[in-house]
């Protein structure tokens, strides 16, 4: 059995940021785990036509490896996959990196204090940390659908695009109108002979800031790395403001909403279809989208935006609720992620034996989005309620690395080989987030991914994203039980602690 001090899996952001600061640290004996041949992550999966990132590619980037070379404001799927290849090179992760390796299960060891993982292929490896960077949108959701699997034609997820599919001359049908489906259609409007756009609820979509970064302002940014860095704090100064609206003061989104709107009306004439393209719901509720060329797609006269749900599919169409049948050739789910109810996609069992997605039924929950009780030395990354709607990722992902730095380091300097964190720390924690929850426009009455299936806000931040760095800026041992060996007890099966 392969022994390490660290398994990572993952190597998206959240897995190749760990994995640089560990690097930096001198605590280099370490291994990412990897489902897909390389890295990437999400912008590795995510390869459908159109695909791009809704935060300014200065901001969507690590704080201490900035890009100058940037080629648009809204970075590309290509170019932020590039990016994190550059980093991996750069900061010799390559060599750690173990690809096209599938985590069946990883179980605590109480006798030891390290976590065993067994991959899918059967090798078992061995560390005494262990730091999930697998994500919340790693998961595809398909809807069920009766006799889907009697369709002849082609049917995919937009997570896993088959691009050996030629879409020209055909009839499409896109399952789905949220993130992915608004970059799809007007990528693919050119191509299609007729497109069914199936759509349960429509998305708030504003206009997208992009443009073209000129060769100039890259120049600038190269010779001037200070401007880059004036320019990166700008971006997240503005859309740090717009918690305001989130968490703050509901109502200020009605300014926003005016936009949607206006942004509806300048290029959807029938009013047929802006009351379907037009959401019923206050805006921030659900995702908020940007797009300059996705409701003149929809405008189109081949194709039709449809509410009805769907009853079935047979062997070459689709049959909705309304008693309508649609020929079809091909279909595209862009029905999103498993994000709210779990997500981790391997059982991990803890010092008690439970597996971790079973003690998460009622919906995930974490200490600070990082660590469960029962579960000693497992960090995980972009964990419950670290989601966000208002700005960069990256900025959360870097709290959490630098709060499981700082763990780590403690642990090391203190000869503690395992912490635990308290389970009144974490209840306390958990309810005062849903608490504050309760007041934020995601609660303000629709139904959207943020939420398990019991309406409870497992996904985001509740607040400022400062907030969130300070309270992850210092590790607290008092907020943890910590051992420096553990003795379990036959009879009771609770652990001692020796600290």
């Amino acid at each position: 059995m392969k022994k390490y001090t660290t398994i990572i899996i993952g190597a998206g952001f959240s897995g190749i940021g760990m994995g640089i600061q560990l690097k930096r640290a001198g605590l280099d004996d370490f291994v990412i785990l990897e489902s897909e041949d390389g890295p990437g992550g999400t912008w590795k999966v995510n390869h459908y036509p159109g695909a791009a990132c809704d935060v300014q590619s200065h901001l969507y980037s690590f704080s201490f490896e900035p890009n100058p070379n940037w080629s648009k404001m809204f970075g590309l799927q290509e170019e932020i996959l590039r990016y994190q290849e550059h980093c991996c090179e750069k900061f010799g992760l390559f060599p750690h990196c173990k690809f096209n390796t599938f985590v069946k299960d990883a179980v605590f060891q109480d006798d030891t204090n390290t976590w065993v993982v067994t991959t899918q292929e059967g090798e078992k490896l061995e560390s005494q940390f262990l730091i999930s960077g697998s994500g919340g949108l790693s998961h595809p959701s398909y809807p069920e659908i009766q006799g889907l699997n009697r369709f002849k034609g082609a049917h995919f997820h937009s997570a896993r695009w088959n691009h050996h599919i030629d879409l020209k001359g055909k009839r499409v049908a896109i399952i789905g109108s949220g993130a992915s489906a608004i970059q799809i259609v007007p990528s693919i409007i050119n191509e299609v002979a007729h497109l069914d756009y199936y759509q349960r609820t429509p998305s708030w979509v504003l206009p997208k800031p992009d443009r073209y970064i000129s060769n100039a302002e890259q120049y600038v940014f190269e010779k001037l790395p200070f401007t880059q860095q004036i320019y990166r704090s700008a971006i997240y100064a503005t859309l740090e403001s717009r918690a305001l609206g989130f968490v703050v003061s509901p109502k200020l989104m009605t300014i926003a909403k005016q936009l949607g709107i206006r942004h509806i009306h300048k290029y959807i004439k029938d009013i047929e279809l802006r009351k379907k393209l037009t959401p019923q719901y206050e805006m921030g509720c659900k995702r908020i989208l940007m797009s300059n060329d996705y409701y003149q797609a929809v405008a189109r006269d081949y194709v039709d935006v449809i509410v009805e749900d769907i009853s079935s599919v047979d062997e070459y169409g689709i049959q909705t609720k309304d008693g309508k049948y649609r020929p079809v050739d091909i279909i595209i789910f862009c029905t999103g992620f498993h994000a709210s109810e779990n997500i981790m996609q391997y059982e991990i069992y803890g010092s008690d034996g439970q597996e971790l997605n079973h003690s998460w039924a009622e919906g995930p929950a974490a200490y600070l989005g990082t660590t469960v009780p029962n579960f000693p030395n497992l960090f995980i990354i972009m964990g419950p309620n670290t989601g966000l709607g208002h700005n960069s990722m990256i900025y959360m992902i870097e709290s959490q690395i630098h709060y499981i730095m700082e763990s780590i380091q403690f642990m090391k300097k203190k000869k503690v080989q395992a912490i635990d964190v308290r389970s009144d720390v974490f209840e306390k924690y958990n309810k005062e987030i849903q608490n504050r929850l309760q007041t934020t426009i995601w609660k303000s009455g629709c139904q959207s991914w943020y939420l398990t299936k019991s309406g409870k806000n497992t996904t985001l931040w509740l607040g400022f994203t400062f907030e969130f760095r300070a309270r992850t800026l210092f590790f607290r041992s008092g907020d943890y039980r910590l051992y420096n060996s553990v003795k379990i007890s036959k009879k009771h099966k609770k652990k001692t602690a020796v600290l």
